[in-house]
């Protein structure tokens, strides 16, 4: 089949180079000329894509990628992986708005699309569909198909791969749910079709809020018992021992990406403009989320408070920038409010971080570092955010003169755990 893919960044890319690798025709589209460029020159910038998948789909002619809206004339299945961010507390659909009038253009008759980006219960029904049958001048069920898949992308996960992961789909009628699931069939090992489109946009939120919740249950908890004198980490391991009834979570810094900060307060939002009542557990939960690296620095200040040391001019060293473990993405990451707050204190801060790439330092609000023994050892202080496998944290633990270690994998007398 003729497929588009609108959206290339993490969810689109994977699912676009997967399609190609199945044998349907895929354009890639992406209004980033920059990054449409890097796709046609085969230089994949998302963990789970190598570029030499890439450069294979598209040296065999069945992967192509276009800024250009023309190309996308002739499709037989769109899937829409655009972003949904959070606007001051609001959910800004304004990108699935602008690609579903651009697809709607080229909608014809026996056509399908699906949305897989991540929103509140019903934005396919009463959002997307209208937008494509004003611009097609078809009308959605009758003369084309429509549905929603929420996209599970969980980068450099090696025990869940991209299509091993079942997929959850949807349809605005059983024709719709039919034709969506035997493309998905093609692509996943599994697929789980459910009765309409509002449970799969629940379903998504649903998975995320689990997780939102737990970890900040877990972080609140963590800012407690250091006071107790109890060693959450040792209790945690303590529990997870139960083979049923319980799930483990372990405390950070925050959470990051654009999936747990984000996904959950759609849910919260629509709750509170549809039923105009609170979604509680969400709300405590991101307050607590939100103030985790207030919580660090906290911690951190009283270390140095305890060594003579103030954090005003001191000189503070972050390890892993990014939002999660091995990752390469800082979208979110907590690690730059922990910056931002150290900042405002006097501190001198640097941060290491082998993941992100070379140049991709734009948005980060720290002077770059190499993790070497030197700039360890020149640190007052080490804050351990996260705990990459491309750290040497023996030779951290050697050379540092004192760790806040948010991820419990450092030991001796001069580190603290969170």
């Amino acid at each position: 089949m003729q497929i588009v893919v609108a959206g290339q960044g993490s969810v689109g890319l994977p699912l676009a180079v997967r399609a190609a690798e199945v044998g349907h025709r895929v354009v890639g589209y992406d209004v980033d000329a920059h990054r449409v460029q890097q796709l046609a020159a085969g230089e994949s910038y998302v963990e789970d894509v190598a570029s030499s998948r890439l450069r294979a789909v598209l040296d065999s002619g069945v992967y192509s990628a276009s800024a250009d809206a023309a190309g996308l004339a002739g499709f037989d299945i769109a899937v829409i992986t655009v972003p949904t961010p959070l606007r001051d507390g609001v959910p800004d659909l304004t990108y699935i708005e602008s690609c579903a009038r651009t697809l709607g253009e080229h909608l014809r008759p026996g056509a399908t699309v699906v949305l897989e980006s991540t929103t509140y219960p019903g934005t396919t029904e009463e959002l997307l569909l209208p937008i494509l049958e004003k611009a097609s001048g078809l009308k959605g069920g009758v003369d084309f198909l429509a549905g929603f898949s929420p996209e599970r992308i969980a980068p450099g996960n090696k025990r869940w791969s991209f299509d091993g992961t079942p997929k959850v789909v949807s349809g605005i009628d059983a024709r719709s749910l039919d034709v969506i699931k035997g493309f998905y069939d093609g692509i996943f090992q599994t697929t789980v079709p459910v009765s309409g489109t509002r449970v799969a946009e629940l379903a998504k939120l649903i998975e995320n809020t689990f997780r939102l919740v737990n970890i900040s249950m877990i972080n609140e908890l963590a800012t407690l018992t250091d006071r107790l004198g109890v060693n959450i980490w040792e209790a945690i391991d303590a529990a997870a021992t139960k083979p049923f009834g319980f799930t483990r979570f372990t405390p950070g810094p925050g959470v990051g990406g654009h999936c747990l900060p984000v996904d959950p307060l759609f849910l919260s939002w629509k709750i509170r403009e549809d039923l105009d009542v609170p979604f509680r557990f969400v709300e405590l939960a991101d307050d607590v989320n939100r103030h985790m690296p207030d919580y660090v620095v906290r911690r951190l200040v009283e270390a140095l408070d305890k060594r003579g040391m103030p954090v005003n001019g001191s000189r503070i060293l972050l390890l892993g920038l990014t939002y999660k473990y091995n990752a390469t993405d800082f979208r979110n990451s907590p690690s730059a409010r922990v910056a931002e707050l150290l900042i405002s204190l006097g501190a001198e801060v640097r941060g290491a971080d082998p993941n992100i790439p070379d140049g991709d330092d734009s948005k980060l609000n720290v002077t770059r570092v190499d993790a070497t023994p030197d700039e360890v050892a020149a640190a007052d202080a080490v804050v351990l955010l996260m705990d990459h496998t491309r750290f040497d944290l023996a030779m951290i633990e050697e050379n540092a003169p004192y760790v806040l270690d948010c991820r419990n994998r450092l030991s001796g007398a001069n580190v603290e755990v969170l």
